[in-house]
Formats: C-alpha cells, sequence, structure tokens
C-alpha cells in the first residue's frame, strides 16, 4: 500500500507489511516546504490509522534535509502569523512521539534544522557514517522553533544541547552517537538494509507492551518519575488483558525463552 498527497508528491506514505515507511521524497535537499510540511502530518496521520506495528522514516536522495525552506516557510511573517504557524508544526511533529508503535528514524547526508527537530521525536535514530546533524535557525536569526532544543537535551544534556544552538555548526554522526542521540552508526550502503531488517523485528514483538513503553517514558519525559511510578501499575495491568502476553507466558512455560510469536493483540 502506498499513499501520496498531491501530482507531485514531497512526502510518501507506502506499508511493507507490518512496517510503515516515511519517506521525504523532494531531493536533492528535501526543504521543509509548506507543501512538505503538510504532507508529512498527513503521512503520519495514515500511519496511525494503519494496521503497521512499527515505522521507519527516511528520506530520498544524498541528505535527509537541509531544513526550511525559508522563504516559503519564514519570510514575512507577521509574529502572530509566526506563532500560528510554529504551533502548527510543532503539534505535527509532537504526533510522531505519541505514534502507538515503534519509530525509526533513518539519516543519511545533513539533517538540518527542522530535520533535526523531527527526527529528535522518532524513538529511535540510525545514521550513515557521513551523516551532520545540526542546528542551522542562528544562521538567519532563528532558534530552534518546535522543541528541538530541550528534545536534543533529553537526549544528551542541557550543555551540549545549546552548544549546537550557540555554534550551529554540523556535528557528525560518531559524535552524535557518543552524545546518546543517534542510536547506531552504519556505512551508507548498509543503512536502508538493515533499518528495514531491525523494523520488521520490532514490528514482530509485542506491540501492545511497546505502546506502555512509550507511554511510561513520555510520561517520566513530561512529569517525572513520580507521575511515572504512578501510572506503571496501571498501564501495566493493560497488558494482561491482551493475547500477546498470555501467548507469551504459555510460550516460555512449554518452549523456553524465544519462541513465543507476537501479533499485537
Amino acid at each position: 500500500m502506498e499513499s501520496s498527497t498531491g501530482d507531485n508528491p514531497k512526502v510518501t506514505f507506502e506499508q511493507d507489511g507490518d512496517v510503515g515507511i516515511i519517506t521525504l521524497a523532494d531531493p536533492p535537499l528535501n526543504l521543509f516546504s509548506l507543501q512538505l510540511i503538510d504532507e508529512l502530518g498527513t503521512a503520519t496521520a495514515h500511519a496511525q490509522e494503519s494496521s503497521i506495528r512499527a515505522l521507519i522514516l527516511r528520506a530520498e536522495g544524498e541528505h535527509f534535509t537541509a531544513g526550511a525552506q525559508v522563504d516559503d516557510v519564514f519570510q514575512g511573517l507577521t509574529p502572530a502569523h509566526a506563532e500560528e504557524r510554529l504551533e502548527g508544526f510543532r503539534q505535527m511533529i509532537a504526533r510522531t512521539e505519541r505514534l502507538p508503535f515503534p519509530t525509526l528514524a533513518v539519516v543519511r547526508g545533513l539533517c538540518l534544522a527542522a530535520g533535526l527537530e523531527t527526527i529528535l521525536t522518532v524513538d529511535l535514530i540510525w545514521a550513515s557514517e557521513t551523516a551532520q546533524f545540526a542546528f542551522a535557525e542562528p544562521v538567519i536569526g532563528l532558534t530552534p522553533v518546535a522543541g528541538g532544543v530541550y528534545r536534543l537535551a533529553s537526549r544528551a544534556g542541557m550543555g551540549r544541547a545549546i552548544e549546537t544552538v550557540l555554534t550551529a555548526r554540523p556535528y557528525d554522526a560518531a559524535t552524535m552517537e557518543r552524545w546518546g542521540v543517534v542510536n547506531r552508526v552504519l556505512p551508507d550502503a548498509e543503512l536502508d538494509e538493515k533499518a528495514l531488517a531491525f523494523a520488521r523485528r520490532l514490528a514482530a514483538g509485542p506491540t501492545q507492551a511497546y505502546a506502555v513503553t512509550k507511554e511510561l517514558m513520555r510520561t517520566y519525559s513530561e512529569q517525572g518519575m513520580a507521575a511515572a511510578d504512578a501510572l506503571t501499575p496501571k498501564a501495566c495491568a493493560r497488558l494482561f488483558e491482551t493475547e500477546d502476553l498470555a501467548h507469551g507466558i504459555e510460550s516460555l512455560l512449554t518452549k523456553g525463552p524465544g519462541h513465543a510469536e507476537f501479533h499485537g493483540r
């Protein structure tokens, strides 16, 4: 299944079995124009409404994205108009965090500004060895507009996050992996194939348990450990009515670990 918006889509969504794939499809730079932003929101909605159990976010071409198409997105805005537009973008990419299945961003080449903010709402980030990450907004007198700097801080720490904004310089994939932002760095030629294989393994897992994990982690991030502790018994108790847990327990007791097949129910 494949879906897109308009005659010349800049974003596509396709389903490969239980794995969904959202692709930025406006190479070579995949700039975040108003059309691309709108279509990315539509693709995310399609993913959420589909039957997938894992999602990949990737891009066509040499670069993930070089950031926003400045003349289309920012030029000539009044503060009131800017606030409305930026809030829409923030809400659009933040919806990715609430998807009830694992998400994986696959990054090669440049990943700047709006692109970096977007992938920081994804659960896991894999990058090619030549990938470069930057908050480039200060180049035009701006700062990250959709929560990227504090999402980066949640992974890398406040000092490193603010450094990326104050310097606006690119950081390579190895540095981002060392900082805990990127989960895995791979040769460019292996990136897509291994990412798809990994996503398929995630999609074959206990999807509802993964959803609870994400809910608890989000609660911890937004409200702290006490709130997450308060939610944990109730959230985890819901899993005891799932077929996957019942089957997983039975499989463990009769066959040993590693033999359960999960169906997301």
